[in-house]
């Protein structure tokens, strides 16, 4: 499990971790957390806010409230209980998971507000990524749902040329497709972790063995279905590409830098939160 740590400003940091399995991590983000808190308790010391950035092996994880039901198919993959909000789901290579160890008392953020900026940075990114591609038709576009956590794609059924932007947080004359990222947070002391995933190239035929989060056939959507992004012997041999192509593309690398500089902005008050869009 490879752990590479780099400071985003002066108070953000973030942690890379590759191949990682699950109970370990979640250890390691438990023992991380208490820690802050007793420092912040015991000394009064503020301790930079962590981003950890993970690759997961396989693994299904079901949130303190989850229940067993949800679980339509035993597999080989393991299935572990957790301390997160939320029911069932699944994570594994090409989902991309970021957990947000953050200290919101000091960032003056409600639990409310970690979430809708967690779901507006997803927004952000991939509205970006389907903007910037020319593959991908511009009726489709990203939202977070008021009455159920994550993010989800929509297409734009009007059928004018002034039809409504991807920045329009409406939902009105827009039909669901899937959802593309979840979320799920523990919050102990007014400290966060837990967090975020996203699936970006991954194997969404795990999901066929539950209920995604609880919801009996959510379907589940994955980033390059709608833009093109490269595979892994593209990434390691690029001259295979050309370099229209290359440009054109999206790595995973870039998408999740994307969201790191956007979260960090978030961090450090540089945008604001959008209103909520309506249920």
């Amino acid at each position: 499990m490879q752990n590479d740590t780099q400071p985003l400003n002066d108070t953000l940091v973030s942690k890379s971790l590759s191949a990682a399995d699950y109970v370990p991590t979640l250890d390691a983000m438990l023992a991380r957390t208490l820690e802050r808190i007793d420092l912040k308790k015991q000394q009064g010391l503020r301790t930079p806010d962590e981003l950890w950035i993970v690759d997961h092996n396989d693994v299904y994880t079901l949130g303190q409230a989850g229940k067993e039901e949800h679980i339509l198919q035993r597999t080989d993959t393991p299935i572990i209980k957790t301390d997160r909000g939320g029911q069932v789901t699944w994570h594994g290579h090409g989902q991309l998971v970021i957990y947000w160890l953050f200290d919101l008392d000091s960032l003056k953020w409600s639990v409310r507000n970690l979430v809708s900026h967690a779901e507006q940075a997803i927004e952000d990114v991939i509205n970006d990524c389907l903007r910037s591609s020319p593959s991908n038709s511009d009726n489709i576009s990203a939202h977070a749902r008021r009455d159920a956590p994550g993010v989800y794609l929509y297409a734009d059924t009007a059928a004018t040329d002034d039809r409504t932007s991807t920045d329009d947080n409406s939902l009105d004359n827009k039909i669901m497709l899937g959802k593309m990222a979840s979320l799920g947070f523990k919050i102990k002391h007014g400290f966060s972790y837990h967090g975020i995933a996203i699936n970006l190239n991954c194997d969404l035929s795990s999901f066929n063995a539950i209920n995604p989060c609880g919801y009996a056939g959510m379907q589940m959507l994955r980033l390059s279905d709608f833009v093109a992004m490269q595979t892994d012997s593209e990434q390691t041999e690029p001259e295979a590409q050309t370099e229209q192509q290359m440009s054109d593309s999206f790595s995973y690398e870039t998408v999740t830098q994307k969201l790191i500089d956007n979260i960090a902005k978030r961090h450090a008050g540089l945008i604001e939160l959008r209103a909520i869009a309506p249920k």
